[in-house]
């Protein structure tokens, strides 16, 4: 049992980020060097956000976007997780941890959240006369 009851409050352990940081790393070379299959994978470049593990680090969610945004971003996340006993694979011979997580990609929708907000800031600021030359 760990010391601190609250330990979900505080965020992920060091040992967590450590983990997530070497397992995102692996998956963005795995995916920038493999050729898939998938006609959703085919052709498109993958970002990998962000990687988070569970505390035991026998489970990962990996936040995913594709690089163009003409692509459906869900597409890519279940074409992924569909490829995920593949990646898997090819993670467990890039990495040295005791366990290779089980993975589970998830639609990023952050970059698309962010150039939303853009664009509105962009319009209110034109409408209040607002220039960016000024």
């Amino acid at each position: 049992m760990s010391k601190n009851k609250n330990s979900e409050a505080l965020g992920p352990s060091q040992r967590q980020l450590r983990a997530g940081e070497l397992i995102r790393h692996a998956l963005v070379e795995i995916l920038a060097r493999e050729e898939f299959r998938d006609p959703d994978l085919q052709g498109v470049t993958v970002t990998i956000g962000e990687v988070r593990t569970s505390p035991d680090l026998k489970h990962a969610n990996i936040f995913c976007s594709p690089l163009v945004g003409s692509t459906d971003t869900d597409a890519v996340a279940s074409a992924l997780n569909r490829a995920s006993g593949f990646i898997r694979g090819k993670l467990g011979r890039k990495i040295e941890m005791k366990f290779t997580p089980q993975l589970n990609f998830i639609a990023d929708k952050s970059y698309d959240a962010a150039s939303s907000m853009d664009r509105l800031l962009d319009d209110v600021a034109h409408r209040e006369g607002f220039d960016e030359e000024e």
